[in-house]
């Protein structure tokens, strides 16, 4: 069968099952059961010390707890149920599902809807038959399990990306489109191995005739022949990207062909770098269209985020103030020189700020920038192995300690505690119209490209890094980050 212009019900007459062939499992399907019987143990694990511990902290007092709380008895029964309609429907929301195990935001989701329902559906039994449930029993198991459940899932999305990074739990991968989407598609699954894919081949209009692979990946065969490849390929997936032959009738049409193969179709669509909760799917004349909210660069959001800023920036101010009056006694005795350093940096649609650090290289090192650098000053210039660097300044560089006194320009507003790092005036001279765009935001004091390699990363990785963040802001993405900003801190990586 191929994707034509032919009207898919004179297909359907023609050459179509009338029942729907049975699936293969495809040879990923030992891996999936893997990472499914996984999740199924550690929710069980989970729920089980969650109304476990619910139990015991509200109805275990010891010898007296029949005539403490006589119902103590029921809720052992009730605990049982209620982990097991917990385990049940976990599985019912799909949140087992092999297509969302380690995707991160969409698996917790399901994991909070279903919990949600669960306990939704509880309070309503309750109220109906009159049942008084014990409200300290569920204000402990609720959160706890909550906890519990999503903090084994995340544990087990490590292991399986660490796995994947490895080259495990690959699920083989045909992208089908034009010649341009499909390099471009290739490049990106090839730059992650969370997600699994494993591109084996691609299919471009004309085939595999007079065609060169595309970064280095066979030409399989024509986009009319997707299905056919799939299946002569052992393909778990086709991922069909721009093509002026993706018409609904042709999807419509390749994803019959592909009931037959066990092969999952996936639409790529010709977005990049936009975030989910940006994304509202709404169907119209039974085809989905993909709706793109505006990023937000001001509002109800952005006040959250400077109170969120100020509260938490001076918290860890009065932590490390005593670390932070050692290092600048240190600085000051190590080297000869004040122990703080400023320097003017560009900020939020372009204003100029001053910027506050310890000092980590020796007296006047401004001064030498351009013979270290040997007259190449760039966009995100930085030298790998800086000789203006003190002893006691590669300590601190490492750890990020320099940069504490910045917590001084997050409260006062110039910056925020997540966000693109500041950038002098010579390197924002040399941004282009894309680069601009970091200017929209504060720059932070952490930021998504430092908690995902810093230095070690190519500038273009980089400043992809940032323009997702600037046009895909969100506290709990701000969070997020910070939680990551503490790992990197214990155990950096790329800093120097």
């Amino acid at each position: 069968m191929t994707l034509d212009n032919r009207p898919p019900t004179a297909q359907l007459r023609r050459d179509a099952p009338m029942t729907a062939p049975a699936p293969r499992r495809g040879p990923a399907a030992p891996w999936k059961d893997v990472i499914v019987r996984r999740a199924l143990l550690s929710d069980v694990a989970a729920v089980t010390v969650a109304v476990a511990l619910g139990y015991v902290l509200r109805f275990d007092r010891g010898i007296e707890v029949d005539l403490v709380e006589p119902r103590g008895g029921q809720y052992v029964l009730i605990s049982v149920a209620l982990a097991e309609a917990w385990v049940l429907a976990l599985g019912l929301a799909g949140s087992r599902s092999p297509r969302v195990l380690g995707s991160g935001g969409e698996e917790y989701a399901r994991v909070a809807r279903a919990t949600a329902a669960l306990f939704g559906l509880a309070a309503i039994v309750c109220y109906l038959v009159k049942f008084d449930l014990a409200r300290s029993y569920v204000a402990v198991t609720l959160p706890i399990g909550i906890v519990a459940v999503t903090g084994g899932r995340w544990l087990l999305a490590r292991r399986l990306h660490r796995e994947r990074a490895r080259g495990e739990f690959q699920r083989r991968t045909l992208v089908v489109g034009s010649r341009d989407a499909v390099a471009d598609l290739c490049h990106r699954v090839g730059r992650t191995h969370q997600a699994g894919f494993e591109v084996v081949g691609v299919c471009l209009p004309g085939g595999a005739a007079h065609q060169e692979p595309v970064g280095g990946l066979p030409v399989l065969g024509r986009i009319e022949d997707a299905a056919t490849s799939a299946r002569a390929h052992d393909v778990d997936v086709v991922a069909v990207t721009a093509s002026d032959g993706a018409t609904p009738h042709a999807l419509k049409r390749l994803a019959w062909d592909l009931e037959s193969t066990g092969a999952e179709l996936v639409v790529v669509p010709a977005l990049a770098d936009v975030a989910a909760p940006r994304l509202v799917i709404t169907p119209v004349d039974g085809v989905p269209v993909v709706q793109v909210a505006p990023p937000g660069y001001t509002g109800l959001q952005h006040v959250l985020k400077r109170v969120f800023d100020v509260v938490v920036a001076t918290l860890i101010l009065l932590v490390v103030t005593v670390p932070l009056a050692v290092l600048a006694i240190l600085v000051r005795l190590t080297s000869p020189g004040p122990a703080l350093f400023t320097q003017q940096r560009i900020g939020r649609h372009g204003r100029p700020f001053t910027l506050f650090k310890l000092r980590s290289m020796r007296l006047h090192a401004e001064a030498e920038l351009a013979e270290v650098l040997d007259g190449d000053v760039g966009v995100f210039y930085k030298p790998k192995a800086d000789p203006r660097v003190t002893r006691l300044g590669r300590i601190m560089r490492k750890y990020s300690l320099d940069e504490l006194p910045q917590l001084l320009n997050v409260i006062k507003g110039d910056m925020s505690l997540v966000g693109p790092r500041p950038q002098v005036a010579l390197e924002v001279a040399q941004y282009d119209d894309a680069l601009r765009r970091r200017l929209f935001v504060k720059p932070g004091l952490t930021g998504l490209w430092q908690v995902s390699g810093r230095n070690d990363l190519s500038l273009d990785q980089g400043a992809r890094l940032d323009l997702y963040y600037v046009e895909n802001w969100s506290l709990l993405g701000d969070i997020g980050i910070m939680l990551r900003t503490a790992r990197e801190v214990i155990s950096p990586s790329g800093s120097y």
